[in-house]
């Protein structure tokens, strides 16, 4: 008896692996919605006076949206942005647009 529950436990752990994979473009798809202000790929229009995500060190960017998050650095929209994105989806994002070069 103690077999089938083992090999049971197993499975499923087993399963949560590889249910958890990553998406390739996941982080490409949530910095798509920063397109609307800050322009594609993280570059705005110029004089739009919007600040440019591209190539922005990701510590950076980090406390950036960490301080939009928490309140500590006031905005329009930004602190309202923020808080609908979990730590690990800032993360992604912030790692995107550092990649654009």
């Amino acid at each position: 008896m103690k077999s089938p529950a083992a090999l049971l436990t197993l499975t499923l752990l087993t399963s949560s692996l590889f249910a958890q994979t990553e998406d390739p473009e996941r982080a490409r798809n949530l910095a798509a919605t920063c397109a609307n202000c800050h322009g594609t790929d993280g570059r705005p229009v110029a004089g739009s006076g919007i600040d440019p995500l591209a190539g922005i060190e990701k510590r950076l960017s980090l406390q950036k949206l960490a301080d939009f998050k928490s309140g500590l650095r006031p905005g329009t929209i930004m602190p309202q942005i923020a808080k609908g994105y979990t730590d690990e989806q800032l993360e992604l994002i912030a790692a995107y647009f550092a990649a654009q070069k």
